[in-house]
């Protein structure tokens, strides 16, 4: 990780994180729901989907008061997928990032519950953009709207269940990661260009961008499911496998998987040769989730 990189993730960080904090504790909610959500929410994580909406403005060259609430807004969205995929009706898992995941904690119930409300939340931060224009806001919400539904990460999470068992194709495996994963990192981007309000041929750059890092995220989760520790994953390694989820290595083996990680990666970076700056924070951002360990 570069040093203009580090710099930029440990100043947005603190700035995403104080940020979820007040809007999670302004809210009138039962006890036992607010720590549910907290929980969650406070579980560490990277943050990669908000940094990316902000990192997009900074390499367009423009800023908006209201970036870091967009950027918590999609955080909320991810954090409550998470919840949810981790149910035992889902994926049932026992750790995320380390610690017993959130139905372990407070219950299946709460748990759902819980991502329900985080959902809701973010949604209602988007309505109260002060610094944006309506017709922006609305476009935003729409787009997080779509990301993270029936056509975006829930039809990926569906693809992805009903392809278990099944010997899917390639094309098919992409179609489940661009929906499952991409979705919500294409709306970062996405995002990012719409308040700074880009023009259409750049915004196809960037959604080019954002659809082939959403690919090179997810196969190195694959690889890293295979490769890695526990430990090192903070979740259970192999559960891809034993769950018999088709994934890029098992699909292409370990070494056709890493050869695809290789050329969505390049796609990635060549799709923002307009920003022509090599110390562009996307294309930093590309390498460093090619070369992510967890």
């Amino acid at each position: 990780m570069t040093n203009k990189l580090n710099a930029f993730i440990e100043k947005n960080v603190r700035e995403i994180e104080n940020r979820l904090t007040e809007l999670l504790s302004q809210k009138r909610s039962p006890k036992s729901l607010q720590s549910s959500m907290i929980y969650s929410v406070n579980a560490g994580g990277k943050r990669i989907r908000p940094l990316l909406v902000l990192a997009t403005l900074e390499d367009l060259g423009a800023s908006s008061k209201d970036a870091l609430q967009v950027a918590c807004a999609v955080e909320l969205i991810h954090t409550y997928s998470l919840i949810h995929d981790d149910l035992p009706s889902m994926d049932n898992d026992d750790f995320r990032r380390g610690k017993l995941t959130n139905h372990k904690v407070y219950g299946e119930a709460m748990a759902i519950l819980a991502g329900d409300a985080l959902q809701t939340l973010a949604f209602e931060i988007l309505t109260s953009l002060n610094n944006t224009s309506p017709e922006v806001a609305i476009k935003l919400i729409r787009l997080l709207s779509v990301a993270s539904g029936a056509e975006g990460m829930v039809a990926g999470q569906v693809l992805d269940i009903e392809g278990e068992e099944m010997d899917l194709t390639l094309e098919q495996l992409e179609r489940i990661h661009l929906n499952k994963t991409g979705a919500l990192l294409s709306f970062c981007i996405e995002a990012g260009a719409l308040l700074a309000d880009v023009d259409n041929e750049n915004m196809i750059n960037l959604q080019k961008f954002a659809k082939n890092i959403g690919l090179t995220f997810q196969i190195q989760d694959d690889i890293l499911d295979v490769t890695s520790t526990t430990e090192e994953l903070g979740k259970n390694v192999g559960s891809d496998e034993s769950s018999g989820k088709v994934t890029y290595p098992s699909l292409l083996g370990l070494d056709k998987a890493k050869e695809q990680l290789a050329i969505h990666h390049q796609l990635a970076r060549n799709s923002l040769a307009f920003i022509n700056n090599e110390e562009s924070l996307l294309l930093q951002f590309a390498d460093y989730i090619v070369n992510r360990k967890h």
